[in-house]
């Protein structure tokens, strides 16, 4: 909502900064009649008097956009190596509200993305990251009471097979 928030009291500054900018046929409202009205998304409106206001700051939604886009990548499940050798595989699925689950071990757990990467944090202690290596999706895990700052305990192919 915050995204959407941001988007709109641009567009209205903009929408007001090129009203104020272009030939205008009729005389101009003097100073302290003209404001500035933000319409909400549910529908209801606020005006601000532009000579009550001393400045707007908008943050870039530019952030927000890319760390939503890159949550999307990752959202669904993926099939995913054991490591260490073995051809055997398992499911992680990553949900929209930030929950994990895996097909082996404890099934539960939470992710978050961090720099690019899907970092899975599992209730057995566990820590599994979902990232692109080259051209290759590829899964690293470390044990419990191990670092991410240590080599991982094993690595293997990752593979996405459907959206949630």
């Amino acid at each position: 909502m915050r995204t959407w928030l941001k988007a709109f009291c641009t567009i209205g500054v903009l929408a007001v900064m090129v009203a104020m900018a272009a030939p205008q046929m009729k005389s101009l409202p003097a100073e302290d009649d003209r404001s500035l009205v933000i319409t909400f998304k549910d529908g209801h409106q606020q005006t601000f008097r532009l000579a009550d206001i001393a400045r707007i700051e908008l943050s870039s939604p530019t952030a927000t956009a890319a760390t939503a886009a890159s949550r999307a990548r990752f959202l669904g499940v993926w099939k995913v190596g054991m490591g260490r050798g073995s051809s055997e595989t398992f499911l992680i699925t990553l949900k929209r509200d930030g929950v994990a689950e895996k097909s082996v071990g404890s099934h539960s757990g939470t992710w978050t993305v961090v720099n690019g990467e899907a970092r899975c944090k599992w209730d057995d202690g566990w820590t599994d990251v979902i990232r692109k290596v080259g051209g290759q999706w590829e899964k690293a895990a470390w044990s419990p009471g191990t670092s991410l700052d240590e080599q991982p305990t094993d690595v293997a192919k990752a593979e996405f097979t459907e959206a949630n």
